[in-house]
């Protein structure tokens, strides 16, 4: 009987990763088409429709590459790299459902492993290019990197406190279990650091400038200049499903309520429609917030960094004074 549970945990946990991957790839381009077209709206634009990066991607996958005649093999093997790390991303993290692989769980560890895999590809990709633009931007995007990621441990750290682990399904569980936890001091502390941190770590404002390419101020754009075809629409799919699934976790930290937490039809309908919306939503309000943010100069980001690291150490801290 027990080796019986412990197979349909494995499926089910199995049919919600590839659900949440097929979903994820679908809803990671939409996501930016409702970003650019509801600031567009706003700012009294037509705009291009929230099909367009769909559009894009489909023009640059058509396309063959053209890379310099010194490039690296990493010029084809880093897009990648950061596909396949946003991809396991989508794996591991409890999106659509908090049931967990018995082999390899949704660790706060193994996660923000994961991510700097495609952070050091990415900035590989800049460096192979031998150009200032690709140097500037990489040697940036590494200094944000090294101080984004201790926010991030730190801050989802104080939400493990509550549950007792470190795995990030368990933790969206007890948030589900204990509502009380979400509109606690220690979650509010928690939740602007991680805000914070995944704003730096997906390149938006007011920490970069996606919609820029003034050299003074670009880091993500400035790494991608030299790729172009299929390499920058890998480029593109791999930052676009970061911010997705990242935003997906943050949303189910805030409302975890429709998430599949016992796996049956009904409720994986229900899970994913749930987080489409929550991730929907929640690129809208950041597109929102974007117009009204101005892009920080770069040596205030480490300012900026250092103060969300410090909410995120006052969370840890308020947390085992409150236990």
């Amino acid at each position: 009987m027990n080796n019986y549970d412990a197979n349909a945990t494995d499926v089910s946990a199995i049919i919600i990763a590839l659900v949440q991957v097929v979903l994820f790839v679908f809803l990671a381009p939409l996501l930016m088409g409702v970003i650019r077209q509801v600031r567009a709206t706003i700012e009294g634009r037509a705009g291009a429709g929230i099909w367009q990066p769909w559009r894009d991607l489909r023009k640059l996958l058509a396309k063959n590459p053209v890379r310099g005649t010194d490039s690296s093999w990493m010029l084809r093997v880093g897009p990648v790299a950061l596909v396949v790390s946003s991809l396991l991303l989508c794996v591991l993290l409890p999106l659509v459902g908090t049931i967990p692989f018995a082999l390899i769980p949704s660790d706060l560890f193994v996660i923000v492993s994961i991510m700097l895999i495609g952070v050091v590809a990415l900035a590989l990709v800049g460096l192979d290019g031998g150009t200032a633009f690709g140097g500037m931007g990489s040697s940036r995007h590494m200094t944000v990197a090294a101080l984004v990621e201790p926010t991030l441990l730190l801050s989802v750290y104080a939400f493990s406190i509550p549950a007792g682990t470190s795995t990030l399904s368990v933790i969206v569980e007890t948030r589900l279990l204990s509502p009380e936890l979400i509109i606690s001091p220690v979650s509010v502390l928690a939740l602007v650091a991680l805000s914070i941190a995944i704003m730096a770590e997906t390149a938006r404002l007011p920490i970069d400038n996606p919609g820029t390419h003034l050299e003074v101020t670009m880091l993500h754009e400035a790494m991608t200049l030299e790729a172009s075809g299929r390499d920058l629409a890998w480029l593109e799919v791999g930052s676009w499903l970061k911010l997705a699934a990242l935003l997906g976790l943050v949303s189910n930290l805030i409302v975890p309520w429709g998430i599949v937490t016992d796996f049956s039809a009904l409720g994986l309908l229900i899970g994913v429609v749930s987080i489409a919306v929550k991730v929907l939503v929640l690129g809208v309000l950041l597109s929102v917030g974007e117009i009204f943010l101005a892009k920080v100069r770069l040596f205030q980001v480490p300012e900026l960094l250092a103060g969300s690291f410090a909410l995120a150490f006052l969370a840890v801290t308020a947390s085992y004074l409150v236990a």
